[in-house]
């Protein structure tokens, strides 16, 4: 089982970043991938995680040891796969996802894409009292702005891969017409929108 990679992010897409590692170059699934727009070719520590299934081995990668944990505490939630919890995590509210839990606020989090009432009921089950704060995140810095179009539809697509619909992001899409900002921040943006 893998901890983490030391190498160089050499791709970045809107489902998963691509880290060379010692001449090999290992796919890694992440919440945003976005995030590391600014660490393009840059060396990196990323945290991982390894899925293995009969009909595939997936990497999970993550900025912190600590958003790594977020992630196994969400997998570990009856009707929580590694797409959902990256998803959750993406919406970059642990503050709020940690309060949702202890305080049994099941709209809240069946705001998430694929979380249902059930599930959202497991997870408060499984969670209450268990999961902590994500905190100590490291301040990126901003991100080199791309063409305010390209970014925007990174974005989108970047939403869709996480499960969001595409009647939602198009709503969303809407609302940030006319405004330049990076990848990065329009996911954030939009993931706040749509938890509300």
């Amino acid at each position: 089982m893998y901890e983490y990679f030391k190498g160089i992010i050499t791709k970045i897409t809107a489902k998963y970043i691509v880290i060379e590692v010692g001449g090999i170059g290992y796919l890694l699934n992440v919440a945003n991938p976005y995030a590391y727009s600014d660490k393009l070719q840059e060396s990196l520590k990323v945290y991982v995680h390894q899925v293995v299934r009969e009909d595939a081995e997936t990497l999970y990668g993550f900025s912190s040891e600590e958003e790594k944990e977020l992630f196994l505490s969400l997998i570990s939630v009856s009707g929580i796969g590694p797409t959902s919890a990256l998803a959750i995590i993406a919406a970059d509210d642990n503050e709020g996802l940690v309060r949702a839990i202890d305080e049994k606020n099941i709209t809240y989090l069946t705001k998430f894409p694929k979380i249902g009432k059930k599930t959202a009921q497991q997870m408060v089950l499984d969670l209450e009292g268990k999961v902590s704060s994500v905190a100590g995140k490291s301040e990126k810095q901003a991100a080199p702005q791309l063409d305010e179009n390209q970014a925007l539809e990174e974005a989108m697509e970047a939403m869709l891969a996480l499960g969001y619909k595409a009647a939602e992001l198009k709503k969303i899409k809407k609302f940030f017409e006319g405004t330049t900002d990076t990848a990065e921040n329009y996911i954030k943006s939009a993931l706040k929108m749509l938890m509300k």
